[in-house]
């Protein structure tokens, strides 16, 4: 038995749940990653996992070995790495936790870099409200805000602000506000949690608007979308809606507000020696966002400083 493809097979039959999946995954017969598991079981003496028709769960000693597992892989693959025995090319499954709306952006440049490096695998966890990387089981991941905790590395991706659009109907029906006052009244698309109030930043200062409206979503892609189809006015990520403006479909309001900077990273867990795999992803992500800097709206967006860009490794993210 090769126990480190065997290792390999059962945590990511843990981490997929499916022994198809992972079969599919490399390339091999459902009946081989069973057989693989099934050796590991008899070689440990231990049964690793519950088995039904519909699900699979983990024993106690199968968590013991999972943990165990997972870092004795990240030891191999540090190895590998340092000492130059890893594959001419980067290969293997990559975890990238991403928000929603530039996760469904990268999905069609993802051909690019599967061009590259034809053996790797990348899954995209994407949610706007993320949980905790290393619970979450991930590779790299995309974070919004101060990244506190001292075990991440983090790479800086410059800043990110929120401006206000809407759909020219909304605006021919209703109005387009330029004051905070005009807001009285409008409808508004809020993203919750967390939007109940829109803090914004204007030619006084800091202003909170009471935001109301007949639809409200947890993730920015679906707030675009109804935007988009006139139910109001939306706070979207300005990278988000560059497209939009510029072909008309959506429109700035408040053209003088707009949200407050916020830091965007790309993190990973700390180690010592990254993987080839994680690595040319990390890059990967770093260009495409290049990218999106260079599609950046010609408005002048207040607390957008260009040069406090212009010294960042990328520009501007999601919220």
């Amino acid at each position: 038995m090769d126990t480190i493809q065997a290792l390999r097979t059962f945590v990511r039959v843990v981490e997929t749940g499916s022994f198809t999946a992972v079969a599919s995954e490399m390339n091999t017969r459902q009946s081989t990653i069973g057989r693989q598991v099934t050796q590991l079981e008899q070689h440990f003496g231990l049964r690793l996992l519950h088995r039904t028709t519909r699900h699979l769960s983990l024993t106690d000693d199968g968590k013991d070995l999972h943990e165990y597992a997972k870092t004795l892989l990240e030891m191999v693959d540090g190895m590998e790495a340092y000492i130059g025995q890893h594959r001419s090319s980067p290969a293997g499954h990559v975890r990238v936790g991403i928000v929603v709306s530039l996760g469904l952006m990268l999905v069609s440049r993802l051909p690019i870099l599967k061009a590259r490096y034809p053996d790797i695998l990348v899954e995209l966890v994407m949610e706007d409200d993320p949980g905790d990387i290393i619970e979450d089981r991930l590779d790299v991941a995309v974070r919004i805000g101060e990244v506190t905790n001292p075990t991440l590395i983090k790479r800086s991706l410059g800043t990110v602000v929120r401006i206000a659009v809407a759909a020219q109907g909304y605006v021919e029906r209703r109005g387009s506000p330029r004051h905070h006052d005009d807001m009285v009244g409008h409808d508004c698309i809020v993203r919750v949690p967390g939007d109940a109030a829109w803090r914004l930043i204007g030619p006084d200062g800091p202003v909170d608007i009471a935001v109301h409206g007949s639809f409200s979503a947890n993730n920015h892609e679906a707030v675009r979308s109804a935007a988009l189809g006139g139910l109001g006015i939306a706070l979207l990520p300005e990278y988000q809606v560059v497209d939009d403006i510029q072909a008309g479909r959506l429109q700035r309001v408040l053209p003088d507000y707009a949200s407050a900077k916020q830091a965007a990273y790309v993190v990973y867990p700390s180690r010592r020696h990254l993987a080839p795999r994680t690595r040319v992803v990390i890059d990967f992500l770093i260009e495409e966002v290049g990218r999106l800097r260079s599609r950046r709206t010609q408005h002048d967006i207040p607390n957008a400083n260009e040069a406090d860009l212009q010294d960042q490794e990328v520009a501007a993210l999601a919220a």
